[in-house]
């Protein structure tokens, strides 16, 4: 199974800290946050890596070159640097690199202790989401995790009571099928309606992750993933 790594988006959030560097490039540790990504698949097995480059993507690549110092093979997906293709557009472009077969999507931009083997052995029918409890910037959730199947809010099996259900966050990490993407046409656009169509067929499952996760969107979520770091690792 390959995996794609996105790195494109530019990371407004955080001001000046990418105003001249792309976002996977910001260090928690002392190394970028992409590189440790690069690492945490090497070990999960992954060794075939996809990663799309958008804002300042050239850094990304004259630092990750080829792959061979990290034991993967990198191939690059370009998009115009300062106007990215986001998440859906990106993997649609990707999606001659990927293979004809399910793989794995991690977002560069998380600190999170997620066992990426785990997804090694994923069959998803076209996508299989890794959900974590709603942190407090996103507190509405995105899905319901109902028996193994991702939902959306506000559904509920037939011949039961209404009732409200709670909701999961995302995790910005996945296996999907390029089955997902039948039909898309190449341009700008995102991944959660693709997403949340797909979920409404029943076609999505899903696991939640209990550990540790930090999207980091903002300096604050940035330090707090330093700290973690410095407390435990990943």
């Amino acid at each position: 199974m390959k995996a794609m790594l996105l790195a494109a988006g530019r990371g407004l959030r955080l001001g000046a800290l990418t105003a001249e560097r792309p976002k996977p490039l910001l260090e928690v540790g002392g190394r970028p946050l992409i590189e440790h990504h690069l690492m945490a698949l090497k070990r999960a097995g992954f060794t075939e890596l996809v990663i799309n480059l958008g804002w300042r993507g050239a850094a990304i690549r004259e630092r990750l070159g080829d792959g061979a110092d990290f034991g993967v093979t990198i191939v690059y997906s370009e998009e115009p640097e300062n106007e990215p293709l986001e998440t859906g557009g990106g993997i649609h472009r990707a999606l001659p690199l990927l293979g004809t077969g399910p793989f794995a999507v991690v977002n560069s931009d998380l600190w999170c202790d997620y066992p990426l083997h785990h997804l090694r052995w994923i069959k998803p029918p076209l996508a299989h989401l890794i959900l974590v409890a709603n942190p407090a910037h996103h507190p509405a959730g995105d899905f319901v995790l109902r028996g193994g199947y991702v939902t959306m809010p506000g559904t509920t099996p037939e011949n039961t009571p209404e009732k409200t259900e709670p909701t999961l966050t995302y995790a910005g990490i996945a296996v999907l099928h390029p089955e997902l993407f039948a039909g898309c046409e190449p341009g700008r656009y995102r991944l959660a309606p693709l997403l949340a169509a797909a979920a409404r067929r029943g076609q999505v499952t899903g696991s939640e992750h209990h550990g540790l996760w930090i999207d980091i969107g903002t300096p604050e979520r940035l330090a707090a993933a330093r700290r973690a770091e410095e407390s435990n690792g990943i």
